[in-house]
C-alpha cells in the first residue's frame, strides 16, 4: 500500500534527522552482519599471514611439525574466511534490532530448489490486490 503524501514528507524528514545523528550512523553501522563479515575476512588474512610465517619459519629451521602446523593454520584461517565472505553476501541476513537470522532450507531440499521456491512465495505474496 502506497504511502500518503503527508506520510513521505514526515518519512523523509526523520530519515534527515536520522542521517544527521552520528550516534545512530555507528550505532547501525556496528549492528550491520556485512560490517562484522568484513572485520572477519581482515582477521582471517592477518591470521593467514602469520600462518605464512609459521610455515616459513619451521622449513628455514628444519623443523616440519612447526612447518605443518603454519600450513594448518592458514588452511583453517582460509576456510574461515571463505565461510565469512559467503555469510556476508548471503541475501538472507537481515538487520532488525542488531540482531541476524538466516532462513532455513526445508525438509531437506537442495539449497537451488529452496531459493526459487523462496522467490516464487515472495513474489506470490507481493503480487497486486487486483490478481487474486
Amino acid at each position: 500500500m502506497p504511502l500518503s503524501e503527508h506520510e513521505q514528507r514526515l518519512f523523509e524528514q526523520i530519515e534527515r534527522s536520522l542521517a544527521e545523528d552520528p550516534k545512530f550512523a555507528s550505532a547501525v553501522r556496528a549492528s550491520d552482519p556485512r560490517f562484522h563479515a568484513r572485520r572477519r575476512l581482515l582477521v582471517a588474512a592477518g591470521v593467514i599471514i602469520a600462518g605464512l610465517a609459521l610455515l616459513v619459519y619451521g622449513a628455514v629451521i628444519k623443523t616440519p611439525p612447526l612447518a605443518v602446523a603454519g600450513f594448518v593454520v592458514m588452511l583453517a584461517s582460509a576456510a574461515f574466511a571463505v565461510q565469512s565472505h559467503r555469510r556476508g553476501q548471503s541475501p538472507d541476513l537481515h538487520v532488525v534490532g542488531g540482531t541476524t537470522s538466516r532462513r532455513r532450507s526445508r525438509g531437506g531440499r537442495s539449497g537451488r530448489r529452496s531459493s526459487i521456491l523462496d522467490r516464487m512465495e515472495d513474489r506470490w505474496r507481493q503480487r497486486p490486490e487486483g490478481h487474486r
